[in-house]
């Protein structure tokens, strides 16, 4: 597809002696781009062909308007899951699938043939080790944790539930007496920790994972997003996701947190427009940064 898009029209016979296809197999292949577009597949998110007058067109829609980058995790993840699928009995070990692999693998530097070892977060054993202790004497800790949302470290004391892992990193659930509810901690987040020498009472059910529940009076943020930041309104809850066509979205947020809305704004940089709810955060952000580093 980049090479007839590229091409801009170029005619059957061209993209069949390109691709050593027929002319049936060119125009079932077609068929399928039809298909190929991203959540909530609506026509905008779409890819378009094309075929007239013995020629080709493929138009992207404006997800796909620019490369595809992946973060080393995100290569390493898909020769991963490349190889499991190779694997299975029948596969092509020296087809496409094999070929665009090795040329991946060669970009991060590994052995795509290689063992794979997972590891969850970047914990101390330390810590790990002391949190797991606590947890099987029912022990208080107390702990020097970052709240990365409000960007500020703060001490307290916990009652430790569980440890546990999800999506990649290890969590501690457990009893806070600071905030006097239980709460979900992230354990790369806790700088040090103490045990006490008292002991709690564990509740009689299973801790349910902390779900953030936005409040009548947090304060909402409405922006409007280019077709390059629309990633933020599938990976964050939103409380309204309006189409502006070509791509472009408006989205409404709930922003509980000032710090983490700043980290978002200058991350995303030209690629929003504040609508409403955030005037001048990313502006007092950026100047802060700006004279952290003595460029203000």
């Amino acid at each position: 597809m980049p090479w007839v898009v590229g091409a801009d029209g170029p005619t059957i016979e061209e993209v069949c002696s390109r691709f050593g296809l027929t002319e049936a197999e060119l125009i079932a292949e077609l068929d399928l781009v039809w298909c190929c577009g991203v959540h909530p597949f609506t026509p905008d998110s779409l890819m378009e062909v094309t075929v007239e007058d013995g020629r080709v067109w493929i138009r992207y829609a404006d997800w796909f308007d620019r490369p595809l980058r992946l973060t080393p995790e995100e290569g390493l993840a898909l020769v991963a899951a490349g190889a499991a699928l190779l694997a299975v009995p029948g596969a092509e070990v020296d087809g496409p699938l094999a070929r665009g692999l090795r040329k991946l693998a060669d970009v991060l530097g590994i052995d795509p043939d290689g063992a794979v070892e997972v590891t969850l977060g970047t914990v101390s054993e330390g810590v790990l080790a002391s949190l797991r202790d606590a947890v099987t004497v029912r022990r208080q800790v107390e702990i020097d944790y970052y709240v990365y949302g409000r960007d500020e470290r703060t001490r307290r004391v916990v009652d430790p539930y569980a440890v546990f892992a999800a999506e990649g990193e290890w969590y501690l659930t457990a009893w806070c007496h600071l905030a006097r509810a239980e709460r979900r901690f992230r354990i790369d987040r806790i700088r040090s920790l103490e045990p006490l020498d008292r002991t709690f009472e564990a509740p009689d059910t299973a801790p349910v994972p902390e779900v953030f529940e936005p409040r009548d009076d947090d304060p909402r943020v409405v922006l409007e997003l280019t077709p390059r930041a629309r990633w933020v309104a599938e990976q964050y809850p939103m409380e309204a996701v309006d189409e502006l066509g070509g791509g472009h979205v408006r989205v409404t947020l709930v922003v509980a947190e000032t710090a983490w809305l700043e980290r978002l704004l200058v991350r995303l940089g030209p690629d929003c427009r504040v609508v409403s709810g955030a005037e001048g955060v990313a502006r007092t952000a950026a100047a802060r940064i700006l004279n952290r580093y003595g460029a203000g």
